[in-house]
């Protein structure tokens, strides 16, 4: 399994517990949006491996997307979801490199 599919999964993780009604966005708050700024740097991470190995970037993308816009209330906890969703999507399926045969 390759970094850039771990770190979808891990990432995937953190955004399906940010998407929690409630428990989320306590965190977030209790910690005065500081999870969003450390989810916003892990997606970057997550894009720039992904981007090196060949693999699908769509959940990062999004995540980076739903870092910046999660301090929206409704809107914040939808985007983890939604996010947790696709991260968890793109985790799953192989990379183009892992399918080669070398």
């Amino acid at each position: 399994m390759s970094t850039s599919r771990i770190m979808k999964w891990i990432t995937g993780a953190f955004e399906a517990f940010l998407g929690i009604p409630g428990l989320g966005g306590a965190f977030i708050l209790s910690l005065f949006w500081t999870p969003l700024l450390v989810m916003l740097v892990l997606h970057i991470i997550t894009l720039v491996l992904t981007t090196k190995e060949g693999g699908a970037s769509t959940g990062s993308i999004l995540g980076i997307v739903t870092s910046c816009i999660g301090w929206i209330p409704f809107v914040g906890m939808i985007m983890h979801i939604i996010s947790a969703i696709f991260l968890m999507i793109d985790a799953a399926t192989p990379d183009k490199t892992e399918n080669a045969v070398t």
